[in-house]
């Protein structure tokens, strides 16, 4: 697995192209003129404006809707060229932005593919989006589970031979959807899936949601296009700088190219708005070439997140999750701008340790899982490593724990032994007394398609008397928003029990419930 960060000399610099940012630079220069404005946006940039008052003048005076002259409107546009920078950035045939985040590239994704075939091979753990596009598309699924730590609770990724054995079972195929990497920075074998795949004669696509920054340095693992996926969904929002809800979508020049690429295009214009948002679109202009162009920028970052994990390693008390991973044959590398910690080592929940670091210290990390939390470190930023590592090893330990820092539990005396039962995960051994952490429920046995389970009749009943019925709702905890339960599947007292627990924790919520803690469920009528 590699797990080098020092960049090797002689990373090539950028082109002269890819030092403008058309779009952003033309949206600037729009904004820069005097307009009376008799169209929409209603705020009209007015000075006096709740908008301007709230967010200063610049922000609604950059807010300009689409079809205009001199931004996308006609023959090769600042819209054009800044597409166009980005497929070269990405080493891409056509990107497209997206002002509806990932999630909206991945139902393009799902939705173009029954004109290659009537089933889906696609990883377990993928994104609730991936779901949601299989209920726009209607196509029949085969899952292909990844390898899951059960110690964390967390999944991984899915190898090569296991994708392989399902196209082998699968002869209407129409492609393969994986996830890389995963919410906790590991990194699949995307070329050897790219090779399963296209030796069975379908696509690779792939969920590179979390890998937008990839291949910008060499410390940075290789992008998921330059290994061979086909068409890769990438949430440049996340780690690559651009605003929130901003994303993209890239198709390879490769042997689907000519066949996919109408379809995207099409389905782009179901699902992008005709209000796209100037400043989203604007963004990503401006990421890409802060990217292509933050070669130091991109260093320092992985220099933070690197002294991140050797404080945590030095001081004993919270283990570092990624350096479990080569345990796992599916992972080849991990992505060093993440953090995830097994704060369960050192005697709390992942979920009480981030709303304690959001209440106490003004901290905010990405996600919180029963055993871990995840920080992550965007391409280019240069957070404040020590003030981070400070305030974690201020956290009490109320599960007790065994390293330096990790003070005593309460009720943690004699009869209160360590869960060490079969299973019981990190946290859970001697030293570490409490309950045993959430671990991740094994799906139930899928009844229906996701479409037609969501489309299906549907009654609401309790969550206890749901299980054994077919679900009619994704149902996932969020973030990371990977579903635990699928329309179309049994649900089973074990996710119950899980979505429930999720749903009771500090920032626990679970995407697609009808209520917060989880107490009803929208099942397929009998």
């Amino acid at each position: 697995m590699n797990t080098r960060t020092t960049p090797p000399p002689g990373h090539p610099p950028p082109s002269t192209d890819q030092l403008r940012a058309p779009y952003a630079d033309a949206l600037l220069a729009h904004a820069g003129r005097d307009w009376l404005r008799l169209n929409v946006p209603g705020h009209a940039a007015a000075p006096g404006s709740e908008l301007a008052a709230a967010f200063g003048a610049r922000v609604p005076a950059l807010d300009f809707p689409p079809l205009l002259d001199g931004l996308d409107l006609g023959a090769h546009t600042p819209l054009d060229e800044a597409r166009e920078l980005a497929a070269r950035a990405w080493g891409a045939r056509r990107t497209w932005f997206l002002t509806n985040g990932a999630s909206q590239g991945n139902q393009i994704a799902s939705m173009v593919t029954p004109a290659l075939g009537r089933t889906l091979v696609v990883q377990r753990s993928v994104h609730s989006s991936v779901v949601d596009g299989l209920v726009l598309s209607g196509l029949h699924a085969v899952f292909v589970h990844p390898s899951v730590d059960p110690a964390q609770g967390i999944a991984h990724g899915v190898r090569a031979e296991e994708v392989r054995g399902a196209l082998e079972r699968t002869p209407d195929a129409a492609a393969v959807y994986v996830v890389s990497p995963s919410y906790f920075g590991a990194v699949a074998d995307v070329r050897a899936l790219a090779d399963a795949a296209h030796a069975a004669g379908v696509p690779l696509i792939v969920d590179e949601a979390w890998g937008s920054h990839f291949g910008f340095h060499p410390a940075l693992p290789e992008g998921a296009l330059a290994l061979g996926a086909d068409l890769v969904t990438s949430s440049t929002h996340k780690l690559a700088g651009s605003l929130t809800q901003s994303a993209m979508l890239h198709l390879a020049e490769g042997p689907f190219a000519d066949r996919l690429e109408p379809l995207v295009d099409r389905a782009f214009r179901l699902v992008q708005s005709t209000s796209a948002s100037a400043l989203l679109t604007a963004s990503l202009d401006l990421a890409r070439r802060a990217l292509v162009t933050g070669a130091d920028r991109i260093a320092g970052s992985v220099e933070a997140a690197d002294k991140m994990r050797g404080v945590v390693r030095a001081l004993g008390r919270f283990g570092v999750v990624s350096d479990g991973f080569h345990r796992f044959p599916d992972i080849t590398a991990a992505d060093p701008l993440r953090i995830a910690l097994d704060t369960r080592a050192g005697g709390i929940t992942g979920h009480e340790a981030r709303r304690l670091l959001f209440r106490d210290h003004q901290v905010m990390v990405e996600v919180a899982t029963d055993a871990a939390i995840v920080a992550v470190v965007g391409a280019g930023s240069s957070p404040d490593a020590d003030r981070f590592v400070e305030a974690l090893h201020c956290l009490p330990a109320p599960l007790g724990g065994s390293g330096p820092g990790a003070g005593p539990s309460p009720g943690s005396g004699p009869g209160s032994g360590p869960g060490s039962g079969p299973g019981s995960g990190p946290g859970s051994g001697p030293g570490v007394p409490g309950r045993a952490p959430l671990r991740l429920p094994r799906p139930g046995a899928a009844r229906l398609t996701a479409r037609e389970a969501f489309l299906s009749p549907a009654r609401v009943v309790p969550a206890e008397e749901a299980v054994g019925m077919v679900s009619a709702d994704t149902l996932a905890a969020y973030p990371p928003g990977i579903p635990n339960v699928l329309p179309g599947e049994v649900i089973t007292s074990e996710a119950v029990g899980f979505l429930r627990r999720t749903a009771a924790a500090p920032g626990g919520h679970v995407r697609g419930a009808l209520d917060p803690d989880v107490s009803r469920l929208r099942v397929v009528a009998p």
